[in-house]
């Protein structure tokens, strides 16, 4: 039987029973601060990560404050496929918990892209066989193997399905399976997809991750390799630490709502032209050493700043709370010449409101989006956003 402790970010902590072991992995996992109240007990108290993690017998659930764990999947999938994301929410929505959440999205996009087959390509291997096969490799012939006729030091290049992008759709599809409670029908879709690459290179957890390139050639795989990638950055251990079974996944909340934010407003603003202006290119000093990193600064067809905006997620209010934000972007404007700027907050962060900066003729708009919403609605509410900060 599993004991669920279910917290909120930043919220009230919770006391749970733990073993030495336990105790260990959940430090090592920082999904919560953690101190001991008396032998075996223990005070847990969330922090900026959200997640669910599972230690043995003991999940620990951390959700963000102002949204529910199943939405988070949503706020990471959306900007890389809106017309996949909106429809994926809906099964999201209906998920019992996060593990289930992932393992059923992944099934999804995983039977998506491989509808047409595996995808293969070109890969080099050197290898010495008894006859020639693409190009003999005089140096090695003549270092390795002495001169002698055989073995043949060669490279060829093989078509094969065993290239980067399966070898991380695979990694993610084992992490996957060692997951607790992501369904007897996941799992087994799971292990059909497993079968499906048996061919493919399982790479060690020690050795570096497979790289790759996106292209037209492997754009089919886009959505599986974008949610792959979660899965590897995000899961906590997926495998055995001692005798104890850890798995979970553990996200900074701060980075998904700046990243969806950005992105969203990003897709909405071009239906009105322009383009966002990439940020290795702003400086505030004449001699360019003095960089500044605004989310989202949106040019026009020239290149000259329309609009800037910075989102900014507060699961707590820290000190200097929001002076700070507004220097920032008062700082922003002034370097690029703007009389407007954007700060977007997560609702219950900081509530909307105009602050008119005295003798600059500057002014900082707060906004405040609600992450509670229906996605549909969310997403009208982001529109009229950017219409907003366009003048549209």
């Amino acid at each position: 039987m599993t004991l669920t402790v279910d917290l909120v970010e930043h919220g009230r902590p919770g006391t749970v029973d733990l073993s030495d072991e336990q105790c260990e992995a959940l430090r090592r996992v920082k999904i919560a601060g953690i101190s001991p109240i008396s032998r075996g007990r223990y005070r847990i108290k969330p922090g900026q990560k959200v997640g669910s993690v599972r230690l043995g017998g003991v999940q620990i659930n951390v959700r963000p404050k102002i949204a529910e764990l199943n939405r988070i999947l949503f706020f990471i999938g959306y900007s890389s496929n809106p017309a996949i994301w909106r429809d994926e929410f809906v099964r999201l929505a209906k998920a019992d918990g996060l593990f289930p959440a992932v393992a059923e999205s992944f099934v999804r996009l995983a039977s998506d892209a491989f509808g047409r087959g595996l995808l293969r390509g070109y890969r080099s291997t050197a290898d010495s066989l008894s006859v020639v096969r693409g190009r003999v490799r005089f140096q090695e012939q003549i270092t390795r193997n002495y001169g002698l006729p055989v073995p043949i030091a060669v490279e060829y290049d093989d078509f094969t399905a065993d290239i980067p992008e399966n070898r991380v759709i695979l990694l993610a599809a084992l992490r996957l399976l060692s997951m607790p409670d992501i369904g007897i029908g996941a799992r087994q879709q799971l292990s059909r997809i497993r079968a499906i690459l048996d061919e493919i290179t399982i790479v060690s957890p020690r050795e570096r991750r497979p790289a790759y390139g996106l292209n037209r050639l492997n754009l089919r795989y886009r959505d599986i390799l974008g949610l792959s990638e979660v899965i590897l950055d995000n899961s906590s251990f997926g495998q055995q630490h001692g005798p104890l079974a850890v798995s979970g996944f553990v996200f900074d909340m701060w980075k998904i709502y700046e990243d969806f934010v950005t992105g969203a407003i990003s897709m909405a603003m071009q239906q009105f032209g322009g383009h966002p202006k990439t940020q290795k290119d702003h400086y505030m000093d004449a001699a360019s050493r003095i960089k500044f990193i605004p989310d989202l600064v949106w040019c026009n067809a020239d290149g000259d700043p329309l609009a800037v905006v910075d989102a900014k997620y507060k699961a707590e209010k820290p000190k200097g709370f929001p002076e700070v934000d507004l220097y920032q972007m008062l700082a922003y404007c002034s370097v690029l010449g703007l009389k407007e700027g954007h700060l977007i907050y997560a609702k219950g962060n900081e509530p909307a409101t105009t602050h008119a900066i005295k003798t600059c003729n500057i002014t900082i708009h707060c906004h405040a989006l609600d992450l509670a919403l229906p996605p549909n609605a969310l997403l009208k509410n982001i529109d009229s956003l950017a219409r907003t900060i366009l003048h549209k």
